[in-house]
């Protein structure tokens, strides 16, 4: 049989995106001007409920925007997680900052109770400032990222920010749709809870745009800020005068045409996300040394990528299963490897990374495209069961 290959992630883009691009081209509206780019961000706000949305370029250029317009600076530190994609942790290198590594707990989500220690153990909180023992650095902020649509325990960390004044920065590039079903923070989306959030629509999101992302607060000023830096830091539009250093960073009308007839779609998907990894979920019990992750029972996820762990009872190790899986023309991936380890940062402190190295060499993402059909996800159970070494 010649089977298709079956990809990991990949767009699904069976609604109204060619109608609403070639509304944008027929008006010639293409570029950073149009209707839809305004359009997109008001319908972003009301979807994730909160009074403000900045569109950018992707999710990078929104957290390094969401650093500067919180007053990130050089001479100052921020909390990050070590296990991560690297996007989430080089606009702080961008701005000349220095980052500050911190564990993930068993939802690969920032280890709330070491990161309580160490601002307990590691520093001093002096005149309103939380200063790092070792380096003598002002730590400004922590960046949390919500990872695979996971949600980070958000009541704890902003109890510690705000006992310690950090501001928190929600990378919810992987999270939209994603919201608290219970607790302090009932109804919030992911990415509305810190003082400002990020989204990102890059090809293989729950929805994309191709490339692009969004900025999102309940902090006017915050957005205003963030608006006027993502188009040049434009004081007067007509004479061009800037009166700041500004990025070209705003998203153009093409993808935002494509980013509303994917947020119109958005609640069908993650229906999907969720009907798929039930029945990888329910297929895998059972099945020694493999297991799907759990998303909190705390919260409504988007599911948006799956991660099978892979323990010391099944025939493979992580990367045999991948290499195994691309020889069945199934792509799968690891977890990434951990920022602390790469080479920009080597020398940046972390603290007790322990548990992320455990799910380093233990993760696999296997496919999730919301256009996967149930044969598909059969024929991967199938492979995973009778596994052979390539």
């Amino acid at each position: 049989m010649n089977r298709k290959f079956i990809p990991l992630s990949v767009p699904n883009l069976k609604g109204k995106e060619l109608e609403y691009v070639a509304h944008a081209i027929e008006t010639e509206w293409v570029s950073t001007g149009g209707p839809y780019v305004t359009d997109f961000e008001v319908k972003i706000a009301e979807y994730v409920k909160c009074k403000g949305a900045v569109s950018c370029q992707n999710g990078t250029s929104g957290i390094h925007i969401a650093l500067i317009v919180c007053g990130v600076t050089m001479i100052d530190e921020v909390i990050v997680p070590t296990l991560t994609f690297i996007a989430a942790v080089n606009p702080v290198k961008y701005i000349g900052a220095e980052p500050v590594f911190m564990d993930c707990d068993d939802s690969l989500t920032m280890d709330v109770n070491k990161l309580r220690d160490f601002c307990e153990t590691e520093c001093i909180f002096v005149d309103g400032r939380l200063i790092n023992k070792i380096s003598d650095k002002h730590i400004k902020a922590l960046i949390v990222v919500h990872v695979f649509g996971n949600m980070a325990d958000m009541e704890s960390i902003i109890a510690i920010a705000n006992k310690y004044n950090l501001i928190v920065i929600e990378d919810a590039t992987e999270a939209i749709g994603t919201f608290y079903l219970e607790g302090k923070y009932k109804g919030k989306h992911a990415g509305t809870i810190g003082d400002i959030g990020i989204y990102s629509f890059n090809g293989n999101k729950i929805m994309t745009t191709g490339g692009g992302g969004m900025i999102v607060s309940d902090n006017e000023e915050l957005l205003v800020r963030a608006k006027h830096l993502t188009t040049q830091a434009k004081s007067d539009e007509l004479f061009y005068t800037h009166d700041e250093i500004g990025y070209n960073y705003r998203m153009t009308n093409l993808q935002a045409a494509l980013g509303l007839a994917q947020l119109e779609q958005i609640e069908d998907f993650i229906k999907v996300k969720k009907d798929n990894y039930d029945f990888y979920k329910n297929k895998f019990q059972g099945m020694p040394g493999l297991r799907i992750l759990d998303f909190k029972d705390s919260i409504r996820p988007n599911h948006w990528f799956y991660a099978l762990y892979v323990d010391k009872g099944y025939a493979l190790n992580r990367d045999q299963i991948i290499k195994y899986l691309a020889s069945k023309k199934i792509q799968s991936r690891p977890i990434w490897g951990l920022i602390s380890d790469q080479k920009p940062y080597e020398g940046n402190q972390t603290y007790k990374i322990e548990k992320a190295r455990t799910y380093l060499e233990k993760i696999i993402n296997i496919p999730c495209s919301t256009n996967l059909d149930r044969e598909e996800a059969e024929y991967i159970i199938d492979c995973l069961k009778q596994p052979e070494v390539v």
